[in-house]
């Protein structure tokens, strides 16, 4: 596999954002994307989006061979679960890995959740998401959707060597579409893509990020 810039990387970090103010909008009042409810909240948050990202998934649709469709996982997340969630997988390392320093804790975290200070989730600028058939039977991409490197034995990782010849090709079909309609990879899950975001701008040479972190924990607008 290549060298992948982590999420935690300073060169992340260091690309401004000047937020273009677009809003959040609920990606099921579009009507033509599957969308899951395994990540649900009460606020409804995880099927919020930036308008300019939705408008990309449902390109990346179109792109798609007949009789497959997106099916939309995850969206935003707000700051206070970004910050758990990372703190979470964060201590569990440090457990597994007693001799680690903090930073190596940190990177490490990073290969499957992003830093809350840079995370693309919670600038409703990421996306969770697999694909399906029509009537909604997910394809098979090599692991479930939210697999960590260790449960995975690193299958996880978009370029992962190992998996089956269907599962490569699904990878390949999901990932030109959404190339095709904008979006960029996070190379350690293959389900995680964004636009808009201090990842995507590094990726793509931007000037800066569109989206910043969203103020509050979300409303569709």
């Amino acid at each position: 596999m290549t060298e992948i810039t982590l999420m935690s990387d300073a060169s992340v970090a260091a690309v401004p954002v000047r937020d273009c103010g677009e809003p959040l909008v609920d990606v099921r009042a579009a009507g033509t994307l599957l969308v899951d409810a395994r990540a649900a909240d009460p606020a409804d948050a995880y099927a919020q989006l930036r308008e300019g990202v939705l408008q990309r998934l449902l390109r990346a649709q179109e792109l798609l061979p007949r009789g497959l469709r997106l099916l939309f996982v995850e969206g935003y997340r707000p700051l206070s679960l970004q910050r758990h969630y990372f703190e979470q997988y964060a201590a569990g390392l440090g457990a597994d890995n007693p001799t680690w320093p903090p930073a190596r804790v940190h990177a490490a975290a990073s290969r499957f959740v992003a830093p809350p200070e840079i995370a693309p989730h919670s600038a409703g600028a990421a996306v969770d998401l697999t694909l399906a058939a029509a009537d909604g039977t997910e394809c098979d991409l090599g692991t479930a959707i939210d697999a960590s490197p260790e449960e995975s034995a690193g299958a996880c990782y978009t370029d992962a060597p190992g998996i089956s010849a269907e599962a490569r090709a699904n990878r390949e079909i999901l990932g030109a579409a959404l190339t095709a309609a904008g979006l960029v990879n996070y190379p350690t899950e293959w389900w995680h893509w964004s636009y808009g975001d201090r990842y995507w701008a590094l990726a793509t040479g931007a000037e800066c990020a569109l989206y910043g972190p969203w103020p509050g924990e979300g409303r569709a607008a």
